[in-house]
Formats: C-alpha cells, structure tokens, sequence
C-alpha cells in the first residue's frame, strides 16, 4: 500500500512540475515574480486543482489500458 502511495504521489508531483514549466516558462528565467503574482491574486490553490484534472484522466487512461491488457493476456492464454 505504501509502495502505492509512493509510486501515484511521484507521478502526481512530476505532473505538477511539468505543467508548471509547461504553463508558465518564466518560473525558469525569475520565480520570485511568478510566486509574487499568486500572493497579489491569491490563487494558491489552482496548480494543485489543475493538476488534479489532469491526475485523474491520466489515471483513467492507465486503468483502461491495464484493463484491456488484462484481457488481451487472460484471452491470448
């Protein structure tokens, strides 16, 4: 269960890593700015939302992919 926990949290934090540098390239050249504009607009909340979104059809995806090759090697035996 942990090894679980471990493995969705690491592609959950990779995702949000990727789609902050996807969303907003200026966290590479000055991060200071970026981070400044989420406190004047206190949207803390939204890479973490966004992310999720995205989480859960990727998670989707993998659980239909596992699914139909569960059936493929249970159908090829």
């Amino acid at each position: 269960m942990i090894n679980i926990f471990k493995k969705e949290f690491t592609i959950y934090t990779a995702l949000l890593t990727a789609l902050i540098f996807l969303m907003h390239p200026d966290m590479l050249n000055d991060p200071t700015v970026r981070l400044g504009l989420m406190q004047e607009h206190e949207n803390y909340i939204h890479p973490l939302l966004y992310t999720f979104f995205v989480y859960l059809i990727l998670y989707f995806l993998r659980a239909v992919f596992g699914f139909v090759m569960k059936f493929v090697k249970r159908n090829k035996s």
